[in-house]
């Protein structure tokens, strides 16, 4: 739409931007058939979902990257820092760190299978991801629970 002004010496047309519309929801990549996509979506018990957004998935993620991030601060920043101070947060360490790596688990695989249901197409980079991630909670478990046997 344009509106002309009028400056007595001249006139101007300015043009004014159109009704904002809602983006066109964007448009998953077809179903891949593929034996790894079928291993994969048979693991997570899920089926592909024709319509849905990328929000879900997305938040389902900074919900669980948030959940990882917490338990590293806790496990690594402020349990390392209040151990000599308080001599008690040795005894509370083990646990804390045990299910906080049950959360980061539960959020993580809560997030990789919205990304698989909704075909997304970057879900076998947050795949890799969440492999790695898991490999790290497997490591740092393992050592919660040695320290929670030999206390």
């Amino acid at each position: 739409m344009d509106v002309s002004v009028s400056t007595g010496t001249e006139d101007l047309r300015v043009a004014t931007a159109p009704a904002t519309t809602r983006p066109p929801r964007r448009q998953h990549p077809p179903v891949s058939n593929a034996p790894a996509d079928r291993f994969m979506r048979a693991l997570l018990r899920v089926t592909p979902e024709r319509a849905g957004s990328d929000a879900g998935a997305h938040r389902r993620l900074r919900v669980s990257l948030f959940v990882s991030a917490v338990r590293c601060i806790i496990t690594y920043v402020l349990i390392p820092v209040l151990v000599p101070i308080l001599s008690i947060a040795q005894v509370l360490a083990a646990p804390v760190g045990i299910a906080l790596c049950a959360l980061a688990v539960v959020t993580g695989i809560t997030s990789l299978r919205r990304f698989w249901a909704l075909n997304h197409r970057s879900r076998w980079m947050y795949t890799a991801f969440v492999a790695v991630v898991f490999v790290t909670l497997a490591f740092a478990l393992y050592s919660d629970i040695s320290r929670l046997a030999t206390a």
